[in-house]
C-alpha cells in the first residue's frame, strides 16, 4: 500500500527468518545440484521477459512510487518499501556483483571482500532510467555466463545467507533472485 510515512522496517542486511533461511538454503542446493547452466539462464531470461511485460507500459509516476508490500519469501524486511525503479536498480547492482563473482570463481580464485545483502540496496531517488541500466545488466550477466566453460569450480565464495558456493550455485541463485524480485514488482504494481 502506498504510504506517506516512512515505515519502521528491519535494518538492511538483517536477513531472513531462521526457518525460511534454512528452507531456502536446501532449495538452492537442490536446484544447483540438479540444474544446468542452460536451465538457470533460461529461467533468468524467462523472468526478465516477465518483468519486461510488467513494466513496459508504466509511466514515471508508477515506476517511482514507493509502496509498502507484505514480505515475500526470500525478501528481506528492509526491501518491502521500494518502488519498481528501486527494484530494477537493486537487480542491476546484484547482476554486476554476480558478474564479478562468477568471473573470479571461474578462474578458480576467491573474490575479495565479503558478500553483503546490505551493500546491494538501491537509492531511494532512482528514476525511470533504471529500466535501461537494468536491461544492460541482464545482457552483461548473460554474456558473462555464456563465456564461462565450467561452473563447477573448486573455489567457493560465501553468501551471507547460503554459505560457501561455487560458480554453479551462484548462477542458480541469479535465476531465483530474478523470480523473487519479479514477484515483488507484481505486488508493487497491484498496490
Amino acid at each position: 500500500m502506498p504510504t506517506d510515512q516512512e515505515p519502521t522496517l528491519q535494518a538492511p542486511g538483517a536477513g531472513l527468518p531462521w526457518l525460511e533461511n534454512r528452507i531456502a538454503r536446501i532449495l538452492l542446493r537442490w536446484k544447483s545440484r540438479f540444474g544446468t547452466p542452460a536451465t538457470f539462464m533460461a529461467q533468468f531470461e524467462s523472468e526478465r521477459q516477465r518483468i519486461h511485460a510488467l513494466i513496459e507500459n508504466c509511466g514515471d509516476e508508477r515506476l517511482t512510487r514507493r509502496v509498502l508490500i507484505a514480505r515475500l519469501p526470500g525478501l528481506e524486511d528492509s526491501s518491502r518499501y521500494w518502488s519498481v525503479a528501486m527494484t530494477l536498480e537493486h537487480l542491476r547492482i546484484v547482476h554486476h556483483a554476480f558478474i564479478g563473482i562468477l568471473t573470479v570463481l571461474a578462474s578458480e580464485k576467491i573474490p575479495s571482500g565479503e558478500a553483503s545483502t546490505a551493500a546491494v540496496k538501491p537509492r531511494v531517488d532512482v528514476g525511470s532510467g533504471a529500466i535501461a541500466t537494468y536491461e544492460e545488466s541482464c545482457d552483461a550477466l548473460l554474456t558473462c555466463a555464456a563465456g564461462i566453460r565450467d561452473f563447477k569450480t573448486k573455489a567457493r565464495y560465501t553468501h551471507p545467507w547460503f554459505g560457501p558456493m561455487d560458480a554453479h550455485c551462484w548462477l542458480a541463485l541469479s535465476a531465483g533472485h530474478m523470480a523473487i524480485h519479479r514477484r515483488q514488482i507484481e505486488r508493487i504494481l497491484r498496490s
